[in-house]
């Protein structure tokens, strides 16, 4: 029996666009399972844990190809349980600052994972940027802590990585995002991706490390946040220069008149699934055409040769921290933060599958 891999094609289309979808790689009983589960499920519970959602990766055949094309990681334990219900904009400020009605592409946040967010807020913010900065990030669930490393997000991730304050990202290797509804056109709610700012991001990590080894927001040419938006309070979720990077004539603006990049939406159905660089800005969108819930199963996953010691869950975004922002402790002569900036300044690293396609790439 013949193990599941990618083929060179589709091995030079993640190289090129930074993502692939790999048709019908979950079986249907595992989809069929998934679903059931999800219907079955009381307010509020959490499903990230059970057993018919990380069976999706763990007895699928993207445990193979991933192997092939990736390396070995841990078995993921838990993920998170993507739904989002249909709805239209609405007029509430989203984490960009502005109201959700006024953003194009179906209301995408396009972003990198890692990032701290903390709830927007729904007033126009008063003061100097100082002051609007101070008051944001002391409005977190930990209370006012100043600018640390221990101030935690309302998605538990911290401002930054490590006590130097150089790090304000979390990474890992790769995304799989495995479809469980008909997402086959635009604005049911689907991930969307930048397509190709997989090589702009990497780029603009490796001039950051170059100026002054700060890498994330926070370090060079990308402030925390944006105080031109209409609540004076948005998060930079990406950095202005890799944004403007993928600008043209077709790029939908808000009534501020600023331009937004043109992100590509995932059309899956299901039994599909969508594997990318960590790399990639992406968003999820509105739900605004489904006819139903829209459902993804988003697992993150590492490359176990970054840290061999250490267990990643599956959902984490930032593992060189604990889940809740917990201290983890490592080997003398191990600095996790450095071993993850090598592993930002250099996409390719963990994927030891995709070494020659890579040199054939870079190399013409």
């Amino acid at each position: 029996m013949t193990t599941p891999a990618m083929t060179v094609e589709q091995k030079r289309d993640l190289y090129r666009d930074g993502y692939i979808i790999l048709k019908n790689a979950v079986a249907d009983e595992l989809i069929d399972a998934a679903r059931a589960r999800i219907k079955r499920a009381q307010k509020g519970e959490n499903l990230g844990r059970d057993t018919t959602m990380t069976d999706l990766v763990n007895a699928s055949s993207i445990t193979p190809i991933l192997h092939e094309a990736m390396g070995y990681f841990d078995p993921p334990v838990a993920c998170q349980v993507g739904v989002i219900k249909p709805s239209q904009p609405g007029t509430r400020f989203t984490n960009l600052g502005y109201r959700d009605c006024d953003m194009p592409y179906y209301g995408a946040g396009t972003h990198m994972d890692g990032n701290i967010t903390i709830a927007a807020p729904q007033e126009v913010q008063e003061g100097t940027p100082e002051e609007i900065y101070a008051r944001h990030f002391a409005s977190g669930p930990k209370g006012d802590l100043g600018r640390s490393p221990e101030v935690m997000g309302h998605n538990m991730v911290p401002l930054f990585e490590d006590p130097e304050m150089t790090l304000g990202l979390g990474s890992f290797t790769a995304f799989v995002i495995v479809c469980l509804n008909d997402q086959t056109r635009e604005g049911c709610g689907q991930t969307a991706v930048l397509r190709g700012a997989h090589h702009a991001m990497e780029k603009f990590f490796r001039w950051q490390r170059s100026v002054n080894g700060c890498l994330g927001p926070e370090g060079p040419g990308w402030p925390r946040l944006d105080h031109e938006v209409p609540n004076r309070c948005g998060m930079n979720y990406l950095p202005r220069a890799v944004q403007e990077q993928f600008l043209d004539a077709t790029s939908e603006a808000t009534p501020d008149g600023r331009r937004w990049p043109r992100p590509t939406q995932i059309l899956m159905s299901p039994g599909d699934a969508c594997i990318t660089l960590y790399h990639i800005p992406h968003s999820g969108t509105r739900n605004e055409n489904g006819s139903e819930s829209r459902k993804n199963i988003i697992f993150r996953i590492r490359n176990k040769k970054r840290q061999p010691d250490k267990v990643v869950s599956g959902v984490t975004d930032h593992p060189d921290r604990g889940q809740m922002g917990e201290w983890l402790e490592f080997e003398e002569g191990n600095n996790p933060w450095e071993r993850s900036k090598n592993a930002m300044c250099d996409m390719w690293d963990e994927w030891e599958g995709m070494k020659s396609v890579v040199a054939e790439a870079e190399n013409q």
